[in-house]
């Protein structure tokens, strides 16, 4: 783990070199960036990649003020610049898709393309949101947090893999209530309608067909939303595509590294592949 101060405020992060275009991971509400682990192991130990924790989040800072989803981008907007990585993959699960929307949005020479699961460009409604902050303050994480795991993960998840709901449970109470709503309140003030036209790198984005937090039809409002999104859909999976479907998101971001790859990089693939035909 490796840690800096940028935009005011302490960021926790991994960075690994390696081959091709860095892959970067922003994770949802209420985790941190462990929630990655088993995509990048299904990526591959020579893939480059780099998670952090959201600010209030994991190990990183917390700072006072609530913040919003543009805060939450130029932090990592900051981080990308001070590790001088550009044309990233970036890739992010509920509020940090809506982070990887504002990136991509702001700063579209960061962006070579984007794996957006779970995610909309507004997620649930000011009442929602404004409810969680009072639970959160009135009964703590630990007693809301059956509730929230049951969003996170399908029934036939949290059946199969007690150990490891129960390991996620853990990390989600470790939370600091400050952190958790300050991140609240960036969902519940953002909007990003006007930012999804503006998105100009190529898309996929992933919906769980059991979601219990962003239902899958708000998934394919964004794709729409986004010029030349694809949309892919796992019937079977929650909130946490990343965790219940390592090997699918896997796929989609490699699926996506080849489509984007600059033209003769794909033609000196498609050589050694002849090559090797050909023996």
């Amino acid at each position: 783990m490796l840690f800096k101060t940028l935009n005011d405020n302490l960021v926790a992060y991994r960075h690994r070199a390696g081959t091709g275009p860095v892959v970067v991971f922003a994770n949802s509400l209420g985790s941190d960036q462990s929630i990655w682990d088993d995509v990048i192991a299904e990526l591959g130990p020579q893939r480059s990649v780099l998670t952090y924790d959201l600010r209030g989040h994991g190990a990183s800072g917390i700072a006072e003020d609530p913040y919003t989803i543009d805060l939450l981008a130029d932090d990592l907007i900051v981080l990308l610049d001070h590790l001088g990585l550009r044309q990233v993959v970036l890739c992010g699960v509920s509020i940090g898709g809506m982070i990887a929307q504002a990136v991509a949005a702001k700063r579209p020479d960061l962006i070579r393309g984007l794996v957006l699961l779970a995610t909309a460009v507004r997620i649930g409604s000011v009442e929602r949101w404004e409810n969680r902050i009072a639970d959160v303050l009135s009964k703590g994480l630990d007693n809301l947090s059956g509730g929230i795991i049951d969003t996170w993960f399908s029934a036939r998840y949290q059946a199969e893999n007690a150990d490891a709901v129960a390991g996620h449970t853990a990390m989600l109470c470790r939370n600091s209530s400050l952190g958790y709503n300050n991140a609240c309140a960036a969902l519940r003030d953002a909007d990003l309608t006007d930012n999804a036209a503006r998105i100009s790198a190529p898309c996929v984005c992933i919906a769980g067909g059991q979601d219990g937090s962003v239902d899958a039809t708000l998934v394919a409002d964004l794709a729409g939303r986004i010029s030349g999104a694809q949309l892919v859909t796992l019937p079977d999976v929650a909130h946490l595509p990343c965790l219940e479907a390592p090997q699918e998101v896997a796929s989609a971001i490699t699926t996506l590294m080849a489509d984007t790859a600059p033209v003769q990089d794909r033609a000196s693939a498609g050589m050694a592949v002849r090559r090797a035909v050909l023996g």
